[in-house]
């Protein structure tokens, strides 16, 4: 009895320390890793989540810190890695943080972290110089032929190299794939005209599209996108490419469920705020809510359908 009494008491004791370790938090800024570089619409995403919420939840501050390199892995990493106490959480993007699992490269699983949710979408592209010769997928095609076509993706097991590999297959073309640092470097080389061709995501690309900077030739979805409905899809041009990116939030596993909770409602309570829905509909950003729940199974198959494609043809 005396046994089960200090027992009791000292689960108790370790309740109510866990209650008031959440009463207190947050005592300090909360790090956002985000797995890229600066100016890119992850990064976006993550600062417009960050003003929203220092707006709306008094006693929170965000930082930001930018981790580009390797497809988002080096980043990926450092959240899987980061001290579970809640004080870093860090973005996620797909299919780039559950290839870097099925290549064998990563140093963490999905287990490392706790899915907190989605955020946006993001359509694939395929994007030429404004000046450019290539007017579609065809000519595209036809392009590439010679075997010395220069396409930049966003690293290697990213959404835009699989959707690359994608289109050499069907077309019976091989590009010359360059692999940038991140859609910032892409931007630059379509810009530069430092490359034929770059396979993208829509929001990091329409601005430029719109104002005449540049060109993209296809959108890579079933149906065109509706807040760029001129742009023809890769399949209505003969080619059936799809691919789209999601980008969510991560917490590094482990953390005292009591501050867990607050951050997970305070992404959904975000997520619905009309601020914020304002202005990432002003950055182009498409928004695709997700529960933590439902993410981590959205991650869970992805991972299992793109261990297939690596299967067949590992990169």
């Amino acid at each position: 009895m005396i046994r089960k009494l200090i027992a009791a008491g000292l689960a108790g004791t370790m309740l109510v320390g866990t209650a008031a370790f959440a009463a207190d938090y947050p005592d300090q800024a909360v790090t956002i890793i985000v797995p890229s570089k600066a100016g890119g619409s992850t990064d976006t995403t993550a600062r417009i989540f960050a003003e929203v919420a220092e707006s709306k939840y008094e006693g929170f501050e965000f930082v930001i810190n930018n981790m580009g390199g390797s497809g988002g892995q080096k980043g990926f990493e450092a959240i899987a890695r980061a001290e579970a106490d809640g004080y870093t959480i860090g973005m996620n993007f797909t299919p780039q943080m559950v290839a870097h699992v099925v290549s064998g490269r990563a140093d963490y699983t999905l287990d490392s972290f706790h899915i907190m949710g989605n955020v946006a979408q993001d359509a694939g592209i395929v994007a030429v110089p404004k000046d450019s010769a290539i007017q579609s997928m065809a000519g595209l095609a036809e392009a590439a032929k010679g075997g010395d076509l220069t396409v930049s993706v966003n690293g290697i097991g990213s959404d835009d190299f699989l959707a690359a590999k994608a289109f050499e297959k069907q077309a019976g073309v091989t590009f010359n794939l360059l692999p940038t640092k991140g859609s910032t470097e892409q931007k630059a080389g379509i810009l530069g005209g430092h490359v034929d061709a770059a396979f993208m995501n829509l929001s990091q690309m329409i601005a430029q599209h719109n104002a005449g900077d540049a060109r993209i030739i296809a959108i890579l979805t079933e149906a065109r996108d509706a807040s760029a409905d001129q742009i023809p899809t890769a399949k209505e041009q003969g080619f059936e490419v799809y691919m789209s990116a999601t980008r969510g939030f991560v917490a590094p596993a482990g953390i005292d469920a009591g501050i867990q909770s607050k951050l997970d409602a305070m992404l959904a309570d975000v997520l619905a705020d009309p601020a914020f829905k304002k202005k990432t509909a002003a950055s182009k950003i498409a928004l695709l809510p997700m529960s933590g729940p439902d993410y981590t199974a959205y991650l869970q198959q992805l991972q299992a359908e793109t261990q297939e494609v690596y299967d067949a043809a590992p990169w």
